[in-house]
């Protein structure tokens, strides 16, 4: 997972502060325009990152969100040493 992470972060950053950009282009190059346009290689090193992420919890891949945050909350209320309230 460190490895995607890594990924991720090094790709966003070239495309933030590519070689010989003016000043001018770098005001235009930032997250929000980068995450608003998203870009094909982006999209692609998210999926990247959340496949490792799933495969680190050992959970199966393509969870809705829902899904996703009920695990996430059971794991949190665990650690907390509290039982997660069942689900309506």
């Amino acid at each position: 997972m460190p490895r995607r992470a890594k990924e991720l972060v090094e790709q966003r950053d070239a495309w933030l502060n590519p070689p010989g950009a003016s000043e001018a282009e770098l005001k235009k190059r930032t997250l929000t325009n980068l995450y608003n346009q998203r870009p094909t290689w982006l999209d692609l090193a998210h999926k990247k990152l959340d496949a490792a992420v799933f495969d680190a919890y050992g959970w199966p891949h393509g969870l809705s969100d829902g899904e996703i945050l009920e695990r996430l909350l059971a794991l949190n209320l665990e650690r907390a040493g509290q039982r997660p309230s069942p689900s309506p």
